[in-house]
């Protein structure tokens, strides 16, 4: 049986990987403050609750996008 380095199985991370992170982290905290302001209801509730969760949409598309990234960087790079 063949030795195969530990190496091998280690991918450096790609910076790419650090906004997955980064945007995950900025969905969630959207997430949040959208479902605070339809708890809180009021004119707070009525100005806010649709744009956060808009907003919401939109980060996880750039998401999205990156993961898209992320995967095409790394079978062109590793291939």
């Amino acid at each position: 049986m063949a030795h195969i380095p530990r190496s091998a199985y280690v991918f450096p991370m790609n910076p790419v990987n650090y906004l997955i992170y980064v945007g995950l982290a900025v969905v969630f905290a959207i997430l949040c403050f959208g479902i605070y302001t339809l708890f809180r209801g009021g004119d707070f509730g009525r100005s806010w609750s649709n744009k956060a969760m808009r907003a919401r949409v939109v980060a996880q598309f750039i998401v999205i996008l990156i993961l898209v990234a992320a995967m095409w960087w790394t079978k062109s790079h590793h291939g």
